[in-house]
């Protein structure tokens, strides 16, 4: 985002905190009509158009999300979109991703408050590697010719009573605008419920299956390294023959067998 963007989608952060006060049910509200308003927004370009024009004012901008969305959506979810389209964004397209931003936020914040979070936060990562270990049912996730509907009906009957309502609600909302990795979408919701919790994520790739105290203690030698606490999500990948790759954000620290291997040949080569 560029500068003015980053500014309009930090108030509208700082709005959702301050609509979110209350049960958890009111986040989970709040999250769901933020969808149902991006949903409306994807379909109508003159719309989200218009909410997004810096060539008109603040308040004329605010006024006309109120009469399309009003009596539609709670106090809460309208105190959020309101703030949200008055502030002045670099492109149309930033206020959108913001708005789906928000809803995610405002889902995770209802997790959080259910004690669920890390459930979510786990099933989501699951959830990515089950579509990358499944190149037929991420094509039909990331299909374009297939609709928005069509693919949330897909996960639907896949996941309906196997996972939190609340990852089957990020998960649906995530395919129905992705058009591209489905599986990096999941990833990034992971991500974003262990970036609420105040932790970063290792993504391991492991030749064989951690135990907890192995998981415990590379959570612990890395959480010394960065100084934050750590969430490692573990994938087994058996053609490390040994060890484990780890990475977080940019950084990746290869300790397997595989990684010796290639680095044994550089220095020969």
């Amino acid at each position: 985002m560029y500068a003015a963007s980053r500014e309009a989608s930090s108030r509208a952060r700082e709005a959702l905190s301050a609509a979110l006060t209350g049960s958890d049910s009111v986040a989970a509200t709040t999250g769901s009509e933020l969808f149902a308003v991006v949903a409306v927004l994807d379909d109508q370009r003159s719309l989200r158009v218009a909410l997004a024009d810096k060539s008109v004012s603040s308040s004329a901008r605010a006024e006309l999300a109120e009469r399309v969305f009003g009596g539609k959506i709670s106090a809460a979810t309208t105190a959020v979109l309101t703030t949200a389209v008055a502030q002045d964004w670099s492109r149309t397209r930033d206020l959108v991703d913001t708005l789906v931003l928000l809803g995610q936020e405002a889902l995770l914040r209802a997790a959080a408050d259910r004690g669920r979070i890390d459930a979510v936060e786990d099933e989501l990562f699951r959830l990515g590697r089950i579509v990358e270990d499944n190149p037929t049912l991420e094509q039909a996730l990331a299909d374009r010719g297939k609709t928005a509907a069509d693919k949330r009906g897909l996960l639907q009957r896949l996941l309906t009573g196997k996972v939190e309502d609340i990852t089957l609600q990020l998960a649906e909302q995530a395919v129905g605008r992705a058009h591209g990795d489905v599986g990096v979408v999941f990833d990034g919701l992971s991500d974003l419920a262990a970036s609420l919790r105040k932790q970063i994520v290792a993504h391991v790739r492991a030749a064989t299956a951690l135990t907890p105290q192995q998981r415990e203690h590379l959570a612990a030698s890395l959480q010394r390294i960065y100084d934050k606490p750590v969430t490692v999500h573990v994938q087994v990948d058996p053609a490390l023959l040994a060890g484990v790759v780890v990475r977080i954000g940019d950084d990746v620290i290869d300790g397997s067998a595989v990684g010796r291997l290639q680095r044994l040949r550089q220095s020969l080569g």
